[in-house]
């Protein structure tokens, strides 16, 4: 009878632990194990991104690509450690390890720069380690293909090249700005040294943001030389763009670069700060607040000049003058004043001892 109850009882205990596991036990589940080099699910993904996916039907989106160089300050999360640091490594070995390990494909970089994600532009492995010379290992029974740590060429990859997606969600009525895609640049140096003329740039390959934000929602970044507590992840890094990076191309019919149009550099600085402007100006037009577009600081400062020179004339034209003293003068005394003056001191003289002596009339 005892062992009649017994039974039941450990049933409903059992089925107590399994319905109060905590709710990262059950995520983790769901997400399926990663260790052993399978991808993540779709649910996975989707717990694991900051980024929601752009809407598809707006009426209104500018596509712009940026250069991240990786010398600078804003964009150094990307670049350290070059070598892995425990649980820390830079973007580019992510993101190889990544592609190797199958779970995330790469798209071939096009001779007219433009990304495709299709399946005829994906990358066999094997193609994009030899084209780039990136030295690997090959299991002989299973194929599996696996790199040291110092033969991923982390150092050289200096730049990213990233398009981001501006819109208006009609449905929403709100604006946005996305990163869709990116591709590491590899810098390679000539035999005469480090010097700018000698380094050749290398497009890699493009990957589709999409596929890769769960995992760089689970790779943690030290952003700041400060503090370094590595409390942001690589997926919130871009989705709150915290990088720093210049125009080089905005999509356009002729599919022509931004250097193409503006020739030299303060042209070219020009074009940048326009487009910028634009963009901040569309979100601010969007709701009655324009703001206007920058102009070339040397018109900016004669037109400066000029302002500055009119309103300092028409302040002193209509600013009243201050009536002027005249300095007080003795009216000269007349002639016969002076002739009767000068009767009087005669005749106050010509008594003796010098006294004057007055008569008065009876």
């Amino acid at each position: 009878m005892k062992r009649l109850i017994i039974i039941p009882l450990a049933l409903f205990m059992s089925i107590l632990t399994v319905a109060a596991q905590p709710k990262s036990r059950v995520q983790k589940d769901a997400a399926g194990k990663t260790d052993n080099g399978t991808a993540l699910s779709e649910r996975a993904k989707s717990q694991y991104t900051g980024q929601m996916p752009a809407p598809s039907d707006v009426v209104w989106k500018r596509d712009i690509y940026r250069i991240l160089d990786l010398t600078k300050e804003a964009n150094a999360a990307l670049y350290y450690p070059v070598e892995p640091l425990g649980d820390r490594v830079n973007l580019f070995t992510l993101v190889l390890r990544l592609v190797v390990d199958g779970k995330v494909p790469a798209y071939e970089y096009r001779s007219d720069g433009n990304e495709l994600f299709t399946e005829e532009n994906k990358y066999k492995v094997k193609d994009l380690l030899e084209k780039f010379y990136i030295y690997y290992t090959e299991n002989e029974k299973d194929g599996h293909i696996t790199i040291a740590d110092a033969d991923i060429p982390s150092g050289e990859v200096l730049s990213y090249f990233i398009k981001e997606s501006s819109y208006y969600d009609q449905r929403t009525a709100t604006t946005g700005t996305k990163v869709t895609a990116i591709c590491p640049v590899q810098h390679r140096s000539g035999e005469y040294g480090d010097s700018d003329e000698s380094v050749t740039k290398f497009p890699m390959f493009w990957l589709n943001y999409d596929e890769v934000s769960a995992y760089f929602g689970m790779t943690p970044v030290m952003t700041s030389s400060y503090n370094n507590v590595s409390n942001m992840s690589l997926d919130d890094y871009f989705v709150k763009h915290q990088y720093e990076g210049e125009i080089y191309k905005t999509a356009n019919l002729q599919n022509k670069l931004l250097s193409d149009e503006a020739k030299g550099d303060t042209a070219l600085r020009v074009a940048r700060e326009r487009i910028e402007g634009e963009l901040r100006g569309f979100e601010h037009n969007l709701w009655g607040t324009a703001e206007p577009e920058p102009e070339d600081t040397t018109a900016v400062e004669s037109k400066s000049f000029l302002r500055r020179t009119r309103t300092a004339k028409a302040t002193a034209k209509n600013t009243p003058q201050k009536a002027q003293t005249k300095p007080t003068r003795t009216k000269a005394p007349s002639a016969k004043k002076e002739k009767a003056s000068t009767k009087n001191r005669s005749s106050s003289s010509s008594g003796s001892g010098g006294l004057s002596v007055r008569r008065q009339k009876r």
